[in-house]
């Protein structure tokens, strides 16, 4: 699941529109993934191997060294299963996907220069598909400005439509949404250079 070139083009000029409406800056990070999740595999993959020669030593006849090359399959096997498919990222504990992504949207919201704003209405609306998590962080000024029961509402239903394929139109709605609560608080203002020179959206 990903959003094409000419999406992601839709994408920004959807947030573009939605940011002409308010003075805070509005940003979207869409992840493929917020954390590589190299070490289940591996351990997963050792845990078989381990577990592969007793049957073969209960059960069959075969030579230590052959039982040896069964076990070293197993373990490649297992790795490369684990290590190219998602099967890796869902044996990994839930509660460890959603720290990774929670702590990639705080990096995201201070690299995309939310942090640095001085009126501290920014608000970035973060996406990581492999951990099936969305959130939206809000400065200090827009998150007192808008309670959180609202922001979780805009995640919910984001959350509702990329899980149904519709990536896209999710994080447009998401946007829209976003300037809806944040304009009748912060409406727009002049035009200011650093908010719209490093672009609305960005897929990582």
């Amino acid at each position: 699941m990903n959003v094409s070139a000419e999406e992601a083009a839709r994408i920004e000029a959807a947030l573009i529109e939605a940011q002409a409406r308010t003075s805070s800056q509005i940003v979207c990070v869409l992840a493929r993934a917020s954390s590589s999740y190299e070490t289940m595999p591996l351990v997963w993959s050792i845990l078989l191997a381990l577990a592969a020669p007793w049957p073969l030593l209960l059960l069959s006849q075969l030579s230590a060294e052959r039982i040896f090359l069964i076990q070293l399959g197993v373990f490649l096997v297992a790795l490369a299963a684990l290590s190219l498919t998602p099967f890796g990222v869902a044996l990994t504990p839930r509660s460890v996907r959603r720290a990774n992504a929670h702590r990639a949207a705080l990096g995201q919201f201070v690299i995309r220069g939310l942090a640095r704003r001085p009126e501290r209405n920014g608000v970035l609306i973060y996406v990581s598909l492999s951990e099936r998590y969305g959130r939206i962080i809000a400065d200090d000024a827009a998150s007192a400005a808008v309670a959180q029961g609202e922001w979780q509402g805009v995640v919910n239903k984001m959350l509702a439509g990329i899980k149904r394929g519709d990536v896209a139109d999710s994080l447009i709605g998401a946007g829209q949404s976003c300037a809806d609560l944040l304009a009748p608080r912060f409406p727009p203002q002049a035009v200011d250079a650093e908010r719209t020179a490093h672009g609305h959206f960005h897929l990582v």
